[in-house]
Parts: structure tokens; C-alpha cells; sequence
């Protein structure tokens, strides 16, 4: 009686035994491709200078974040629609020789100049634009469509 069920258990033993083996292969060979560009480091200092080197590229990438942001909050103060109207503000003089200039950044603040022609002379004159409207000053008909056309080629350029 005892015979047959020592060859069961012993059965299962090699059986068992096989199992393990084909594990501790795989783990060894996963170790070895792990390893494989490793100089005698072992893989706990291994992977000690990954997680490292992880920690390093999390802060170089907070730090670009940073100043991503930092750029496009000042970059918004900067000119980003321009507008321009020629148009002929006297009678007496022929053509559309004066000029109106919008010069708005993305939250529609900035200047319009504008460039008078007449027979005696040009004249030149400046006006603060705060929200698309005259800061100081009421702005002119020809004022206005200048700072509609610098608006509407912003937003032609993905520009609010």
C-alpha cells in the first residue's frame, strides 16, 4: 500500500519540481534582460539610478511647465493683432493717404495711430485702447473698423 502512494507523492514532487523550475527560468532570463546593459551593477542599484533618474526628469519637466506658463502669460501682453485702414479723411485731397493703425494684444489693449494727410502736411496722432474701446479719448468710425479688422484677423489666427 505504502509503494503506490509513494509514487503519487513522488509523481507530484517531480511535477511540482518542473513548475518551479520553468519559473525560476523566466525570472532569470527577465533578470538578465533587465541586467543586460548593466555594467557589475546589481539590479537593486539598478533600478535605485532609474528611479533617480525619474525624479530628476519629473522636476526638469515641472520646471519647463513653469516657464511655459510664464511665457504665455507674458507673451499675451505682447502685440498680436494689428489692424490697418486707409481711408481719405478731407475732401480736397485725393486718394486714401491717411491711415489708421490698431495695435491690440490678446486681451484687446494697446494703441491706434493714425497718419492725417493733407496738402500742408501729415499729422499724427495717438489714442490708448483699453478692452477695444478708447481709453482717454473717444475713438473715431475709422478707428474702430481698424480695431475690429486687428480683432478679426487674431481670431483668423487662433487669436481671441
Amino acid at each position: 500500500m505504502q509503494g503506490p502512494i509513494l509514487w503519487v507523492i513522488s509523481g507530484i514532487s517531480l511535477i511540482w519540481l518542473i513548475i518551479l523550475t520553468f519559473i525560476v527560468i523566466t525570472y532569470k532570463r527577465h533578470y538578465d534582460l533587465l541586467i543586460k546593459d548593466a555594467t557589475s551593477e546589481s539590479l537593486t542599484s539598478l533600478l535605485d539610478r532609474v528611479l533617480g533618474d525619474l525624479q530628476v526628469t519629473k522636476k526638469d519637466i515641472a520646471s519647463l511647465t513653469s516657464q511655459y506658463d510664464r511665457i504665455e502669460k507674458e507673451g499675451s501682453l505682447h502685440i498680436q493683432k494689428i489692424g490697418l485702414v486707409r481711408f481719405n479723411p478731407f475732401k480736397d485731397t485725393g486718394g486714401d493717404q491717411s491711415f489708421i493703425l490698431s495695435l491690440l494684444d490678446a486681451h484687446n489693449n494697446g494703441i491706434v495711430i493714425s497718419g492725417l494727410y493733407s496738402r500742408s502736411g501729415m499729422r499724427w496722432y495717438a489714442k490708448q485702447v483699453v478692452d477695444s474701446k478708447g481709453a482717454e479719448h473717444e475713438l473715431s468710425v475709422e478707428e474702430v473698423k481698424a480695431i475690429q479688422s486687428a480683432k478679426a484677423i487674431g481670431r483668423e489666427n487662433g487669436k481671441q
